[in-house]
């Protein structure tokens, strides 16, 4: 048998959002940006359709658009458009709507790019899927008879429901590892070119593919050592795997000088864990070199990890944005979904925070609301209880999500079809109600924040 044609030419796709709210908190996909830098590696030419961020588009294509405001840190609302509601959606009162870069400039952009040989198309929540399925059959239109390959968390989470709907050729599910480095070579007649290195020998994310960088999100660390009953992270990564500090630091230099970044979001789920091992020594060394720069971690930080050291260093070196992942300050749900921090062990981060400089209204604390058999009151409490530590409450709102030993009983405090229609994952629906847990009793709660 002849070898396959090698291939030269990828396109990948982030795919636009569908939903009732989006935010550009940080939001960039990652994980393609790694794979291009990757196939660039492996010596082909990679080129970038983002569909959610304007950021993306060379200045020609924003001719006539009126960018969306944004805000301290890099951050900033996305373009959006009110779009009709799924049919399955239609009896919910609020607008759905397209996040993301306008039909009539993302079609411009795609005549603009070279014609690929393989297009590797991301997926962001499970919930969002209708936005990639428009955006495939979109690319479909554009480039037919092109190979359309589909990765990322909905691929990964509702495999076979993207197989029946997302419109690709090939659903790749699961994180990235050897085998499909292996399998996407030899489609690209490349066998041997080292696709599917390990996480520490990656090369930095392509992020130079974007026309301009208000921030840079940084992944120091692949996986979480612990396994929390409502969080996908053990079915998106395999084990835990950390990169040493003196990569992390010369990463961040590299952004900073060669494109002028100064703000970097850290996309870990466990940045802190083993601290003198690993967070300890980077910021002791940004503070030694006296690098200027913004640090942020919307993913939350492990308040056990936080002591007096962990705190101060943190301060000094220009951590801006803290967010915690308490949950709960209810103690028998915190060892029920997973043992990651007990509330006195959160209460001493937050006075090691404070004590290091950094102000009540800086110590954003992650608290889950809508939990399967959760009830309102719990969530009152557990508000005031972060309140009376010195620190701020962010109510989040429970996502079902598939495969996590809490969907099984989220499903029956549901009452949608969460195992076979994904819009009903959508944190936005409080899709978790119950007599003792209303719609109107979140709408409550939000508004006493």
């Amino acid at each position: 048998m002849p070898p396959p044609e090698k291939k030269e030419s990828i396109l990948l796709v982030n795919p636009w959002i569908y939903d009732f709210a989006a935010f550009d908190f940080w939001l960039k996909p990652l994980g393609l940006l790694y794979l291009g830098s990757i196939l660039r590696k492996a010596g082909l030419a990679v080129s970038l359709l983002d569909g959610v961020n304007l950021g993306s588009l060379p200045e020609q294509f924003l001719k006539g658009l009126k960018p969306p405001r944004r805000k301290e840190f890099g951050l900033g609302h996305l373009y959006k458009e009110i779009i009709p509601r799924p049919k399955v959606l239609q009896a919910i009162p609020r607008h759905y709507r397209r996040y993301g870069i306008p039909p009539e400039v993302i079609k411009k952009r795609i005549l603009a790019l070279p014609r690929p040989d393989l297009i590797l198309v991301t997926s962001g929540m499970t919930y969002w899927y209708t936005g990639l399925i428009a955006t495939i059959e979109l690319l479909r239109q554009n480039f037919p008879g092109i190979p359309i390959w589909l990765g990322g968390i909905y691929a990964t989470l509702c495999p076979d429901h993207a197989q029946k709907y997302s419109g690709a050729d090939q659903v790749l599910a699961g994180p990235w590892d050897r085998e499909k480095g292996k399998f996407l070579g030899e489609y690209l007649g490349r066998p041997s070119l080292g696709i599917g290195e390990e996480f520490i020998n990656w090369p930095y994310p392509a992020f130079d593919l974007f026309a301009r960088l208000d921030y840079v999100c940084l992944l120091t660390r692949q996986g979480c050592p612990f396994s929390c009953t409502y969080c996908a992270v053990p079915q998106l990564n395999k084990g835990w795997v950390s990169k040493n500090p003196g990569q992390v630091i010369e990463e961040v230099v590299y952004w900073k000088e060669k494109f002028g970044v100064g703000h970097f979001a850290f996309y870990d789920d466990a940045l802190l864990i083993n601290p003198s091992g690993h967070i300890i020594p980077f910021l002791r060394e940004v503070i030694a070199r006296k690098i200027a720069l913004s640090f942020h971690t919307p993913n939350a930080l492990h308040a056990r990890e936080i002591d007096e050291e962990v705190a101060r260093l943190l301060f000094r070196s220009g951590f801006k944005t803290i967010r915690l992942g308490l949950e709960t300050g209810d103690e028998i749900i915190q060892r029920a979904t997973g043992g990651k921090v007990t509330s006195q062990e959160f209460q001493k981060a937050v006075k090691n925070l404070k004590k290091a400089g950094y102000s009540g209204e800086e110590i954003g604390v992650y608290l889950m609301a809508g939990l399967p058999a959760q009830r309102a009151k719990e969530v009152e409490e557990s508000m005031a209880f972060v309140r009376s530590s010195g620190a701020k409450p962010i109510l989040v709102e429970y996502s079902p999500i598939p495969g996590t030993p809490m969907f099984e009983e989220a499903k029956r405090f549901s009452p949608f079809d969460l195992e076979n229609e994904p819009l009903w994952q959508n944190s936005s629906l409080f899709p978790c109600r119950w007599e003792g847990f209303t719609l109107e009793d979140f709408k409550r709660l939000k508004e006493k924040r």
